[in-house]
């Protein structure tokens, strides 16, 4: 007799809902978006994937790391505190006339600095970690 399987986590039906979109994307798109979510990986092995605004997201420490939109020219990473993390080697070329989100916009055939996005993915984590905690509302 069969066992019924345990029912799946949130974490592992974000993570299902990622793979069904990158092998939705037979071209570059897909290819692109799955070693993007490699490297975020590997420079976050503890990193949380999540599926919000039908959009692959990866977060850790607490808060949104970048997610992972899709889009006819281009894979985009948006990193929400982009605005306030060190990029010395220039990555982020989207987003920039805001004064919070930073985007990269990964086109076909460009290259990846890799070391450099995975010292991105690290410098995002670290600031969801040193946001200060909200205080609590004082009673009267």
């Amino acid at each position: 007799m069969p066992t019924p399987k345990a029912k799946p986590t949130a974490a592992e039906d974000a993570a299902a809902l990622i793979s069904a979109k990158i092998a939705a994307l037979p071209d570059w798109r897909g290819a692109a978006l799955a070693r993007l979510r490699a490297l975020v990986l590997q420079a976050l092995p503890d990193a949380v994937e999540e599926w919000k605004w039908s959009t692959p997201v990866w977060s850790a420490l607490g808060g949104i790391v970048c997610t992972g939109e899709v889009y006819k020219k281009a894979v985009k990473l948006t990193f929400p505190k982009g605005a306030s993390l060190p990029d010395p080697s220039g990555l982020f070329n989207s987003s920039l006339e805001g004064n919070v989100r930073r985007a990269i916009d990964v086109t076909e055939g460009a290259p990846i600095n890799e070391a450099a996005l995975k010292a991105l993915f690290l410098a995002a984590a670290a600031a969801n970690g040193a946001a200060s905690p909200k205080k609590p509302k004082a009673r009267p």
